[in-house]
């Protein structure tokens, strides 16, 4: 089994999740969010009604950090195998795996922490 290098894996996990992040959660991106899920501005607060127009489904997936993680991750990797070396088709169902179940991980302890 041809694997990345430790440092590697953890590079690309990092960077997925500060990916995930700033799709996800970060304001800077809260328009551009609201426009591809039909959010209307004055919907702030959890609970409120979002509208008719809301796209349910993509905003469960952009928010979900197993959800958009895992895409992220082997985004992530097929840019790496490209670049890099290609690690064979099993690594890399493995790295795919693994590296987004760090992503998630990471996103999940750290919404405990905030709450």
């Amino acid at each position: 089994m041809n694997l990345i290098e430790p440092w590697a894996f953890v590079v690309i996990a990092l960077a997925v999740f500060r990916v995930y992040r700033l799709i996800a959660e970060d304001t800077i991106l809260d328009y551009p969010r609201r426009k591809l899920l039909r959010l209307a501005d004055e919907w702030e607060q959890e609970g409120d009604d979002p509208g008719d127009d809301y796209r349910t489904e993509w905003g469960i997936f952009i928010t979900c950090p197993w959800c958009l993680g895992f895409w992220l991750s082997g985004i992530a990797l097929v840019v790496y195998s490209i670049l890099f070396e290609w690690v064979g088709v099993f690594s890399f169902l493995c790295l795919w795996f693994a590296i987004s179940a760090v992503v998630a991980l990471i996103a999940k302890n750290l919404d405990k922490e905030e709450s």
